[in-house]
């Protein structure tokens, strides 16, 4: 079985070589690693060229954002499973794709996901929160329940029945796609009740008070569009992130 994990890059200089290294670690052999670049106006290309390894491939050239780069990626992925590793993240071992692999060994699972921790940009062994995603039930949908996205991996045939990321949504592509999928699933997913992924805080959707509205706003036309409910939805689902916080501070 391939996996194929796809970064989209773009102005991520100094994060980058981290989320290569993590892919190019991985102990599970039949990896691709398509990295795709947006001609970054940074050293991003000279910092992704540098930690290349023989598993990756790269793909620089212009696109309209970071939903339209992870369609390009899905589009040129060759692997059975796809997933996808961001330019400031990491997985947290390497031994994170043998462990999606191995729960994929049911042709029935179509679907595989795990916990995510949120770490301190200055000091990335700092946990400021933990995201404990639950198995998925098709009632929780309505209650803002949703796995993390960076650590939901798919067969490919998933995207060819779906589609792909919605590029006109700038911040909440992925909760769209996410309940598109969910809401229609008929394969077994699977849930490893574990932290195989870990993000530095300080994304695009948490820069401040504008981006918050937007994806608020995103989040609650992917509700609507794909018939979950309504405000309350949005609710529970901001809702259910402060108990995120609710963990001592501790080294991972």
């Amino acid at each position: 079985m391939k996996i194929s994990v796809i970064t989209a890059v773009y102005n991520s200089e100094a994060t980058v070589g981290e989320a290569i290294a993590s892919v190019a670690a991985q102990t599970y052999p039949d990896v691709e690693h398509l990295v795709v670049e947006g001609k970054s106006k940074d050293g991003s290309l000279a910092a992704i060229e540098r930690a290349g390894h023989d598993r990756m491939r790269l793909i620089s050239e212009p696109d309209e954002g970071i939903y339209d780069a992870l369609n390009k990626g899905v589009r040129n992925a060759t692997g059975d499973v796809v997933g996808f590793i961001h330019s400031d993240d990491f997985l947290a071992h390497d031994g994170v794709l043998a462990r999606i692999a191995a729960a994929f060994a049911d042709p029935a699972v179509e679907a595989v996901f795990s916990d995510l921790v949120y770490v301190s940009q200055a000091d990335t062994s700092r946990v400021i929160r933990h995201w404990s995603t639950g198995a998925f039930h098709p009632r929780r949908l309505k209650y803002g329940w949703m796995p993390a996205h960076p650590t939901l991996y798919l067969r490919r045939e998933v995207y060819e029945r779906f589609g792909t990321y919605d590029k006109n949504m700038r911040i909440a592509a992925d909760y769209d796609f996410i309940l598109r999928y969910f809401s229609q699933a008929t394969g077994k997913s699977v849930y490893i009740p574990e932290v195989l992924y870990k993000m530095r805080v300080g994304g695009v959707s948490n820069r401040n008070w504008a981006k918050i509205r937007q994806k608020m706003e995103e989040d609650m036309l992917a509700i609507r569009r794909n018939r979950l409910g309504g405000l309350h939805t949005l609710a529970f689902k901001n809702l259910s992130k402060v108990g995120q916080f609710l963990v001592r501070p501790q080294r991972s």
